[in-house]
């Protein structure tokens, strides 16, 4: 008797998001901020947005002012949500 192994690899959209360092304070742990430029809905002009995320940086790697792409992961902390890429 051979068992066949279905290996089914489950297919994840994960948000990715590209910004600028704002603070490297923390330990393994750094700020992005993400601008983002979209169109108000009810009056057509178009609005900047700006929201900061907290990301994991395993080593401190990055600095402030580095542009680095983030990419949404399992809760890390109460606050970490996403990882650098």
């Amino acid at each position: 008797m051979e068992k066949t192994v279905n290996t089914t690899e489950k297919k994840v959209n994960r948000k990715t998001m590209s910004g600028v360092v704002t603070s490297d304070k923390m330990k393994d742990t750094i700020v992005v901020e993400v601008s983002r430029f979209i169109k108000h809905p009810k009056y057509g002009k178009y609005v900047s947005i700006n929201k900061k995320f907290k990301a994991h940086d395993t080593g401190n790697t990055k600095k402030i002012g580095d542009k680095v792409t983030i990419e949404e992961c399992a809760p890390i902390s109460k606050d970490k949500k996403f990882r650098i890429i």
